[in-house]
C-alpha cells in the first residue's frame, strides 16, 4: 500500500485543497450576492407576478438560458482576456474565479426562480391587500417563505461548483483538479488521481449533507 501511494505529496494536497476551498468559498459567495436578486427580478417580471414585463422578461431569460448553456471548460477559455482584465491573471485561484460566477450565477438564479414559484400567492396577495410595497412583499414575504428553496439552490451551487474548480485544472486554475490533471492524469500517477478524487466526493458529501440539515432547520414542516 506504502508503495501504490509513493508519488504522493501530502503537502501538495493540502495546498491545493486550500486552493478549492478558495475558490469556491469566493465563487459562491458572489454567485449568491448577483444571482439572488437575478433570480428575483426572473421572477418578479415573469408572467401575472408584480412587475410582470414581457419584453424584459424574454430578453433576460434568454442571456441567462445562453449563459447556462455554455459548457464551462469553453466559458474557461473565452473568459480569459476579460479575467486578465479584471484580476491581472487567468491563471490560479483569483483566475478561476470569474469564469466560475459567470457560469454558476445563471443557473443560481434559475433555482432562486423556482423557488419563489412554490410560495403560496396567497401571502403575497395579503401584503399587497395591507399596502405593503414590492420592496417589502420581497423582503419579509417572498424571500423568508422561499428560504427552505433558496438553502437548496445554494447547496445545488455549490456542488456544481466543485465540479467547475476541478475542471479548472484544465487551464491551470489551481486546487485539486489541476493537481489532478498535472500530476495524476499527464504523469500517469494513479494515486494521485485517486486521492484528489476522494477529496471532492467528501466535499461533495459534506456540502449535501450540510445543505439537508439547513433546509430541514428553516423548514416550517
Amino acid at each position: 500500500m506504502n508503495d501504490f501511494f509513493s508519488n504522493l505529496d501530502w503537502n501538495d494536497i493540502g495546498m491545493a485543497g486550500l486552493d478549492t476551498l478558495s475558490m469556491l468559498g469566493a465563487s459562491l459567495l458572489f454567485t449568491v450576492l448577483l444571482g439572488l436578486p437575478l433570480g428575483v427580478l426572473l421572477f418578479l417580471t415573469s408572467k401575472r407576478q408584480l412587475l410582470e414585463h414581457s419584453v424584459f422578461y424574454g430578453v433576460l431569460s434568454v442571456v441567462v438560458n445562453v449563459l447556462r448553456s455554455l459548457p464551462f471548460i469553453i466559458l474557461l477559455i473565452v473568459m480569459i482576456p476579460l479575467t486578465v482584465r479584471l484580476i491581472g491573471t487567468s491563471l490560479g485561484v483569483a483566475g478561476a474565479i470569474p469564469p466560475l460566477v459567470v457560469a454558476a450565477t445563471p443557473f443560481f438564479a434559475r433555482l432562486v426562480e423556482t423557488a419563489l414559484r412554490e410560495v403560496d400567492r396567497g401571502v403575497v396577495e395579503a401584503m399587497q391587500a395591507s399596502g405593503a410595497t414590492i420592496r417589502q412583499i420581497v423582503m419579509w414575504a417572498l424571500l423568508p417563505e422561499a428560504l427552505p428553496g433558496i438553502i437548496a439552490a445554494v447547496t445545488v451551487t455549490a456542488i456544481t461548483l466543485v465540479s467547475c474548480t476541478a475542471m479548472s485544472g484544465v487551464v491551470g486554475g489551481g486546487g485539486l483538479g489541476d493537481l489532478a490533471v498535472r500530476f495524476g492524469y499527464q504523469r500517469f500517477r494513479t494515486d494521485v488521481m485517486i486521492v484528489t478524487v476522494t477529496l471532492l466526493l467528501i466535499l461533495v458529501q459534506l456540502l449535501q449533507m450540510v445543505g439537508d440539515k439547513l433546509v430541514h432547520r428553516f423548514s416550517r414542516a
